[in-house]
């Protein structure tokens, strides 16, 4: 397996600045997540690593060795891509011999290879089918035997489930991380989809235009997201963003005022839908719109803020629309952030309204 290291690694196009200054470890074995909107840098900083991008600047390490200008061949790398890029005049079982003919492999050898790589992710039976007589999950399964049979040091995902519907998604997300554990092969996923990337990532690389806003472990970017972009980019439903005025221990928003610790100044409160509970105390409202969502009711109340939503437990909703509602909360589940710098202030909470 690799251990990776990005050092100030910059990435131009032309004139255009794509990654100004990378600096990242991915320790030996480890499952991470490029997360991010697009156009962020997920995808160019996944193909320096594969060797179809070089970097314009710094220095892209494998196991301690400079890859800069390592050809992709010589990497040991395989890539699993958004579109499968299987070849459709080829049968499964050529589409996964491709790569160990491109090395020359033995054909014993790389035909008892292919049967693994087939067996381990369950396609033996389609070996003598065509791309084209497969579904979309099958496809991907393909794609994935092709990426491993060269038994590569470095596995790259590349916006993988993306094109299945949401129950091969919800299986395949299953099957990669069983085929991690299995095969502990360092391994980095990129995706928009901060589901996927908190169910099957060891630690999330959140990036924004380039750049890295937080690295950690999912309940690290949930609980503790060192910017509003984290934190409304992590979360379902997104968070609720409250911008208001912080002074002599209390912060105001129109007329609802919050008692705060360890904040001045301009501020944004995050509370998450999730954390937020109907009771006797907390701030007013009025309930605007209610959307089961099967377990789990969504409430968009109407208060002196504007609209902020409150999820509750249950398939059955235990309040009506046009019903006035209070609104708490635990102190620890709310966040503080700077509004002009828009970092978390470390240590800083709100409480509820009495």
């Amino acid at each position: 397996m690799a251990k990776i290291e990005f050092r100030n690694v910059v990435k131009r196009f032309g004139a255009v600045e794509v990654i100004p200054d990378m600096n990242l470890v991915i320790e030996d074995g480890e499952f991470v997540a490029l997360l991010g909107p697009s156009g962020c840098g997920k995808s160019t900083s996944l193909f320096m690593l594969a060797g179809i991008y070089r970097p314009s600047g710094g220095e892209l390490l494998f196991d301690g060795h400079v890859v800069n200008e390592v050809e992709a061949r010589d990497r040991n790398v395989g890539i699993v891509f958004q579109s499968y890029a299987l070849y459709p005049h080829m049968s499964v079982r050529d589409n996964i011999l491709f790569p160990l003919r491109f090395k020359k492999t033995p054909r014993d050898e790389a035909l008892a290879r292919v049967k693994a790589a087939a067996d381990l992710v369950r396609v033996e039976e389609l070996l003598d089918r065509r791309p084209s007589e497969l579904s979309g999950g099958q496809q991907q399964r393909v794609a994935l035997a092709r990426a491993l049979v060269k038994e590569p040091k470095l596995l790259l995902l590349d916006e993988p489930l993306s094109n299945l519907d949401a129950s091969l998604r919800l299986s395949m997300r299953t099957e990669i991380k069983s085929l991690h554990a299995q095969l502990g092969v360092t391994t980095v996923l990129v995706t928009h989809d901060q589901i996927e990337a908190t169910t099957m990532a060891d630690r999330i690389i959140c990036m924004r235009a380039g750049r890295i806003e937080q690295v950690g472990t999912p309940d690290d970017l949930y609980l503790k997201p060192s910017s509003l972009f984290v934190a409304s980019f992590i979360g379902s439903p997104p968070i609720n963003l409250i911008a208001g005025e912080a002074d002599g221990g209390t912060v105001t928003v129109n007329d609802v005022r919050f008692p705060v610790e360890g904040a001045s100044g301009s501020v944004t409160v995050g509370l998450r839908p999730e954390h937020l509970r109907f009771g006797n105390t907390g701030f007013a409202g009025r309930i605007a719109q209610i959307e089961p969502m099967g377990r789990e009711i969504l409430y968009v109340v109407e208060t002196g803020m504007g609209a902020v939503r409150v999820l509750e437990q249950g398939s059955a909703a235990g309040h009506s629309t046009g019903e006035e509602v209070r609104i708490g909360f635990q102190p620890e589940n709310s966040l503080v952030f700077e509004t002009k710098g828009q970092k978390l202030i470390a240590g800083a909470h709100v409480r509820a309204p009495i």
